[in-house]
């Protein structure tokens, strides 16, 4: 009998970087408490007084930047809960009841798949421009077709596994079948596919405020912050950019490495059957 080594358990840094986020949005706020605008303190560069500095309107650029990272991880989880639960219910009704309604089910993700997420996204976006159901819309809409792909060809794939099979002879419901066996067996893609929706609901959500479709200026997001610092970097205030711009790639990395780990954790060892 071979012996099968399970690979060394992975570094969990990218879980680790992700609390460090939250407790910093939930965090330093309250410690602050309400900022006033102070135009004379504007544009101060990083230093003792401000660690991080200044905007435009004097606002301390670390206390705005957790205030920008509790909206923008809000939005984003909110957003890909909406896109997975949508994807699951149709990707489990299309491979349930299968036939032509499948078939029309798969074209209509083809068509979304092939239009362009971002386009589309400012499209309904701007519709409502700053309405924060809109901003979650336009996301959610645009990204629930490749959980649904996923589901469906999980689905297909243990469709005809002993166990279904004994539930269909028993008579069973195919509420029941999808209650019972369906959902609990793509679960964990399930899972795996909302942490990885993440990161693309951070960047598309700041994509939509930077491009002024999405929340308001006055409105602190990772994405209003980089809009207005377009104007700041031309004279110097080059941290008015730097430290959105660092707080969205690391957020963005963090949420992408981890539903990497989680999708490695779920695989199987090499070698090794379940």
């Amino acid at each position: 009998m071979t012996t099968v080594t399970r690979p060394r358990r992975r570094l969990q840094w990218p879980w680790l970087v992700l609390a460090v986020i939250a407790a910093a949005a939930v965090v330093i706020p309250v410690v602050a408490g309400d900022q006033v605008a102070d135009f004379s303190a504007a544009l101060r560069p990083p230093g003792q007084a401000h660690l991080l500095g200044t905007d435009h309107s004097g606002y301390d650029l670390l206390v705005r930047c957790a205030q920008a990272l509790q909206i923008s991880l809000v939005v984003a989880a909110v957003c890909a809960v909406a896109a997975t639960v949508l994807g699951v219910v149709i990707g489990v009704g299309s491979a349930l009841v299968g036939g032509w309604l499948d078939a029309v089910v798969m074209r209509i993700v083809d068509g979304f798949n092939a239009l362009p997420h971002l386009v589309l996204g400012i499209v309904i976006a701007a519709m409502w421009r700053g309405a924060p159901l809109a901003i979650i819309a336009s996301i959610a809409l645009t990204h629930w077709p490749a959980v649904a792909r996923v589901v469906r060809a999980e689905l297909l794939s243990i469709s005809d596994s002993g166990w279904i099979q004994s539930s269909r002879l028993a008579g069973a419901s195919r509420w029941f079948v999808a209650r019972r066996h369906l959902l609990p067996a793509v679960s964990g893609q399930a899972l795996v596919a909302m942490v990885m929706l993440l990161p693309h609901a951070v960047w598309h959500e700041s994509t939509l405020s930077f491009l002024g479709v999405g929340f308001s200026p006055d409105q602190a997001s990772l994405g209003t912050l980089l809009g207005q610092a377009r104007g700041d970097v031309l004279i110097g205030a080059w941290w008015t950019l730097a430290v959105p711009a660092v707080a969205l790639v690391a957020t963005a990395l963090a949420f992408s490495s981890a539903g990497a780990l989680m999708q490695h954790r779920t695989q199987p060892p090499g070698g090794q059957v379940w």
